[in-house]
């Protein structure tokens, strides 16, 4: 009997120390705002809309000290619309799902659906909207590089201020990707400096626009999007100084957010799907009192097929403020002229947008 004591004791002592090294956490996002759409053939329109700052987002994010250094790690992270309560599209965890490991003299390696290190520039360090609001930097800038599925991605430890992340997506599309493993791959890689008022990065994206010809094993080659960006901030104190510049080429490298432009205006669109353009940002954020912020960017698309030549300016403009730690207002609006019916539209963080105009103010909480 006290041999058994003894045992539960020291089982119950061991549990302990588990659990003292392991930590699992529930957070998430609630966002939601009212929107003002102009310009587009439905004329006006006013909602009620979800993600306008920051994607309405519960997740969950875990970690286990497995001693020397050497950690493991999760997150799985679900959309949701509160707008409606549904779920933001069909996957439980569409927005991030991966597991890896972590080492503090090595780096990370995760594995899963998690996003790519070009789209971790544009919002992290490019865009003062952060990739939401009306003057989200994803009006303009290429689509289709925000996540990716079947990714394992390298993290490096930070060297004097120096980092990089390196990632690569497998096909994994079924019968495609017995036919092909370029099918629906991409590749992709950062390397930055952040060091006081100064955090800068250059990334790249690789996407292979190979095809699978009907139902034979033959593949129709078509070379790869390829983007680039380079990006930089400078906090001055009195204002944050924020410039960034992206070149893509290749066939798919252009795409637009919004896939039908065509329809949200009364004329067809020649912009979107150019092979050879660049992208250019400048902005800043302006601390206004203890608890405001003023964001401003200017971005302009120069269209470099000479066919359309659908060339693209936004101007943009928001204010947040902080009512505390996890809860903030904000109201933005943005205008895009589109040259040569470029077709571009004014979205917002989580939607695309119905016309070359919106006008948001809303309430985001996080928790």
């Amino acid at each position: 009997m006290k041999k058994t004591l003894i045992t539960l004791a020291v089982l119950a002592a061991a549990t302990g120390v588990a659990q003292a090294q392991s930590s699992v956490v529930i957070y998430g996002t609630v966002d939601a705002g009212f929107v003002s759409e102009r310009g587009g053939k439905a004329g006006t329109t006013n909602k009620i809309d979800s993600g306008v700052a920051s994607a309405s987002r519960l997740g969950f994010k875990g970690t286990e000290d497995l001693g020397s250094g050497l950690s493991a790690l999760f997150v799985l992270e679900s959309g949701f619309k509160v707008d409606s309560g549904s779920q933001d599209g069909d996957a439980l965890f569409g927005r991030q799902a991966y597991v890896g490991l972590s080492s503090k003299t090595a780096g990370t390696v995760t594995l899963g659906r998690q996003y790519t290190p070009w789209y971790n520039t544009l919002s992290k360090v490019a865009d003062p909207f952060a990739a939401g609001y009306a003057g989200s930097a994803k009006n303009l800038f290429p689509a289709g590089t925000t996540r990716t599925s079947n990714t394992v991605m390298y993290s490096s430890p930070n060297f004097s201020g120096f980092d990089a992340d390196v990632s690569y997506s497998a096909a994994n599309n079924g019968t495609e990707s017995n036919v092909s493993s370029k099918i629906g791959r991409q590749m992709g890689a950062s390397v930055g400096y952040a060091n006081g008022p100064l955090n800068a990065r250059l990334a790249y994206n690789n996407t292979s626009n190979d095809k699978q010809v009907g139902l034979t094993t033959t593949v129709a080659e078509a070379g790869s999007a390829r983007n680039w960006l380079a990006a930089a901030n400078y906090d001055f104190a009195v204002a944050k100084a924020y410039v960034a510049y992206g070149v893509n080429k290749g066939n798919n490298s252009s795409t637009r957010n919004n896939a039908s432009a065509g329809d949200l205006f009364n004329i067809a669109s020649t912009g979107g799907l150019t092979n050879d353009s660049t992208t250019a940002l400048i902005g800043a954020t302006v601390p206004v009192g203890p608890a405001g912020t003023v964001m401003a960017s200017f971005i302009h698309v120069n269209d470099k097929n000479g066919a359309s030549n659908a060339d693209a300016n936004q101007f943009a403009v928001g204010y947040s403020y902080a009512l505390s730690k996890r809860t903030s207002t904000y109201a933005s609006y943005a205008k895009i002229s589109n040259k040569n019916n470029a077709g571009y539209t004014v979205g917002n963080n989580s939607n695309v947008g119905s016309g070359d105009q919106a006008f948001n103010v809303g309430v985001r909480h996080s928790f």
